[in-house]
């Protein structure tokens, strides 16, 4: 993968882990409504998207035809006043986690992302190749790998506004 989206997936997460990293169970797994999630969950989701998103580039890849389709604004995902329903698929369990477990499975989901990444002989099909995208339709498959740390990068603004909730009821 190109180093400019290399360096925004590896920070984007550095800083994620820097969230979490000194929160208690309790803290993780608080709910500030019984609506909402957890950072814990929010975290799941995360892994889950990533996940889901490797399979789906795979998939993408696999197509005889090159299908591509004109570059997506997918730097709106950034803007948390619209609302973005998350995919059965790609929904948290309701369980409580433990912190290292997140941090496990966030390091475990990146490790797949960057050892598929490593597959990819010629990168530059990625940008000729697309597949629908549940927020963003036809999605060239190099923007489903972008949207990965935009999408994290969202999430990380929700857990900070989230912590803040934690430090007003204490």
């Amino acid at each position: 993968m190109n180093q400019l989206v290399n360096d925004d997936l590896y920070e984007t997460r550095n800083n994620l882990l820097k969230e979490i990293a000194l929160l208690s169970a309790a803290q993780i797994n608080n709910k500030p409504d019984p609506a909402k999630w957890s950072i814990a969950q929010v975290c799941h989701h995360l892994v889950l998207v990533e996940e889901s998103s490797i399979k789906a580039v795979a998939w993408g890849l696999k197509e005889t035809e090159s299908t591509q389709r004109e570059r997506q604004k997918i730097e709106l995902i950034l803007d948390r006043s619209k609302k973005i329903i998350a995919p059965k698929i790609v929904e948290p369990d309701e369980k409580p986690f433990k912190v290292q477990q997140i941090v496990d499975l966030l390091n475990s989901s990146r490790d797949k992302l960057m050892t598929f990444l490593s597959t990819v002989e010629d990168e530059s099909i990625l940008a000729k190749k697309s597949m629908k995208h549940p927020a963003f339709g036809e999605l060239p498959l190099d923007q489903w790998i972008e949207l990965l740390y935009l999408h994290e990068q969202r999430h990380i603004e929700q857990i900070k506004e989230m912590k803040l909730l934690l430090d007003t009821k204490h």
